[in-house]
């Protein structure tokens, strides 16, 4: 997992944490008034559980994490529960360590597979002695989180691809394409899509000879363009005109750049040779996938620095380590 997706992540817990652990740090002395009578337990569970609209179970645990009330749900009792022994669940670990407050990472829910997370509070006596646990699960749709998007950072990223691909580069070569043969023209095509056509993403696939893109106009739906298609300039009049986007982040004069830099790669060697690249107009990065099943993702200036020697002499050959 990215540094960044482990950041985001993190914020959005340090939040839940901050904002459940006082919800529930409220019920610690009801609680404890009611201790040892399971039925004030459970209508304070029931009137508590109002004012938790995320909470989906409320129960409360003994000492040792053995269930002394039912499960308090908004469609009613769950007594069946009673008695059910929670020690050995992962969400347990912390509170019986010794932790005031815990929340659990997210989980696949045992019965419904939801994605999950429990939350689990102490409950002292007035002396400080424990008495046992107060317990809250929450269904991760319904949690009150910030719903800010997680936003892919930019930096170069390179992962391996399947280690039998890797292990019989040398033992390929590369057979011309149809787009192969066709490269310029169909690469003038895919660029007046993204430059004056609504088309924000478009993924050039040499090896198979189709293109897939995204259009402004619907973007929910991608399209797939197969060699007629794309050998034609006809189809042009099936996408309707549409400005360049303000806030795209490459500039629409060095898109061709960009897809004459797939051209060299798709050319530049017999063994090691692109099969797709992509380019997303919006966040300015181009994915490209080579033979070696290798892929690497970077913004579209990075690309444009590289020249075909660090392509054969380092990016790609670092990617198959020499085949191991």
């Amino acid at each position: 997992m990215s540094e960044a997706l482990q950041a985001a992540i993190a914020r959005q817990r340090m939040l839940l944490h901050d904002r459940l652990a006082g919800q529930l740090g409220r019920l610690v002395t009801p609680c404890r008034e009611a201790w040892g009578d399971r039925a004030a337990l459970e209508d304070l569970l029931d009137t508590a559980l109002r004012e938790l609209p995320a909470c989906k179970y409320l129960y409360v645990l003994d000492q040792d994490a053995r269930q002394v009330t039912a499960n308090l749900s908004r469609e009613g009792r769950m007594p069946e529960q009673y008695g059910r022994d929670r020690g050995q669940r992962p969400y347990m670990a912390d509170a019986l360590a010794g932790a005031e407050f815990s929340l659990s990472a997210a989980y696949l829910s045992r019965n419904q597979r939801r994605p999950s997370l429990t939350a689990i509070q102490r409950v002292t006596a007035a002396d400080g002695a424990l008495l046992g646990f107060l317990g809250a699960d929450f269904d991760l749709r319904e949690l009150p989180l910030t719903r800010e998007l997680y936003r892919q950072p930019d930096q170069w990223v390179q992962h391996k691809g399947d280690p039998a691909i890797r292990g019989a580069l040398f033992y390929q070569q590369r057979v011309e394409s149809l787009m192969d043969a066709r490269m310029d023209p169909v690469l003038e095509l895919v660029t007046e899509l993204l430059t004056a056509h609504g088309v924000f993403h478009s993924k050039l696939h040499f090896s198979s000879s189709r293109a897939t893109i995204w259009s402004l106009d619907d973007p929910h739906r991608y399209r797939v363009l197969d060699f007629e298609d794309l050998n034609n300039p006809n189809t042009l009049l099936a996408y309707p005109r549409r400005d360049y986007p303000r806030d795209a982040a490459i500039p629409s004069g060095r898109i061709a750049d960009v897809f004459r830099a797939f051209k060299g790669l798709r050319l530049m060697d017999e063994n090691i040779y692109l099969r797709s690249g992509s380019l997303n107009i919006f966040n300015g990065m181009v994915a490209l996938n080579f033979s070696c099943d290798g892929s690497h993702y970077m913004r579209w200036d990075e690309l444009l620095d590289k020249d075909m020697d660090f392509w054969i002499g380092n990016g790609i050959s670092e990617t198959t380590a020499r085949l191991d």
